[in-house]
């Protein structure tokens, strides 16, 4: 999968558990506020360290250099 599509489940997946947990779990206004800036930052931090991760795959920092005897 590319990184565009992978990067749209995740705004898809962060969409859905936004919505749950302001249908589900309502306990007031800033119980609510809670609840989904807690649900987004999770689906934030997920995705940046996949981000980080995968593009770190794509081109590496440190490129091994082998020795004429390997």
């Amino acid at each position: 999968m590319g990184f565009l599509l992978t990067t749209l489940i995740f705004f898809l997946v962060g969409v859905v558990a936004a919505l749950s947990v302001c249908l589900c779990c309502n306990g007031g206004p800033s119980t609510n506020l809670f609840h989904f800036t807690l649900v987004v930052t999770a689906v934030v931090c997920c995705w940046m360290m996949w981000a980080i991760v995968y593009l770190a795959q794509l081109k590496p920092l440190i490129v091994p250099i082998l020795s004429e005897g390997e």
